[in-house]
């Protein structure tokens, strides 16, 4: 039967999370739901339930998270919990770990011949491979081990906890709010040509926290800098973007952790923030 956890007179959730496992290769195959609603970066509530997917199950499926024809006799269709799904859902901002979710529900909304839930949809394997980018996976296990969550991988309540807890460490970990998250990735440009003079000639400069075809590169290039895309071998200087997203976590960033390692292999590389390096070009 259907659990919840819910106070209907609390305010909403800042977010909601869905997880679904399916019984076979049929995207709409859904037997097992999950939605977590996240509130002040807490769990505000929780829903959880088997569904009958009117469907078989495979041994595939049934390998990766156990649930067989046998857990589900008696459990809801997906046509009989689809006004309950979509009142969590629905005009929210609904977080899933990939598209498969996202698809899974278009498509049993098709097969049950319901309307699609309407929501904003947040993918926070983008989130955390923007957070994490030094990790080698961003699989929901992996990221639950390097975060230190308890989870049960592919229960499906567990395994919206545990991808509602990546969002919001992901916005205390970069000091990217949930509207930064939602807002389309901006697509970087060319880094600018340097100039033929300039204080900076010579200098191979990477930018951490700025647009390598921004203002800042711009104005590092027309001082001679060849602005390069990450710190490398060759890179003489790392310059830390005013407005980077990282906040206070910078150090824990992948580009200042080379940089540091740079340095204590003996490489001439300085890092500096944008400020001082503004005020060196400034004073000549």
């Amino acid at each position: 039967m259907p659990q919840e956890f819910n106070h209907p007179e609390d305010p909403p959730p800042d977010f909601v999370v869905v997880d679904v496992e399916t019984a076979c290769s049929s995207v709409s195959s859904i037997c097992q739901i999950g939605i977590v609603g996240f509130r002040d970066g807490a769990v505000a509530f929780e829903y959880e339930t088997l569904v009958d997917p009117l469907d078989r199950f495979s041994s595939f499926n049934i390998g990766i998270h156990g649930i067989t024809s046998d857990h589900v006799v008696g459990a809801p269709t997906f046509g009989a919990i689809h006004a309950v799904v979509d009142s969590h859902l629905g005009g929210r901002i609904t977080v899933a770990h990939s598209n498969f979710d996202k698809g899974a529900l278009g498509a049993a909304c098709l097969i049950h011949d319901q309307p699609m839930i309407e929501t904003t949809w947040l993918d926070s394997v983008r989130v955390a491979k923007r957070a994490w980018p030094e990790l080698p996976s961003h699989r929901l296990n992996v990221l639950s081990r390097f975060l230190g969550l308890r989870h049960r991988h592919h229960d499906a309540l567990s395994d919206a906890r545990a991808a509602g807890m990546v969002i919001v460490r992901a916005i205390d970990h970069t000091g990217i709010d949930l509207a930064g998250w939602l807002a389309p990735s901006r697509q970087t440009g060319r880094a600018p040509k340097a100039a033929a003079t300039g204080p900076l000639k010579g200098e191979r400069v990477a930018i951490l926290g700025a647009p390598r075809d921004g203002p800042l590169a711009h104005r590092l290039a027309a001082a001679g800098a060849r602005v390069v895309a990450s710190v490398g071998m060759t890179t003489t200087t790392l310059v830390i973007g005013n407005e980077q997203p990282f906040g206070r976590y910078v150090t824990a960033h992948a580009e200042y952790r080379r940089a540091e390692a740079l340095r204590r292999e003996g490489r001439a590389i300085v890092i500096l923030p944008e400020d001082e390096i503004t005020a060196r070009l400034a004073s000549g």
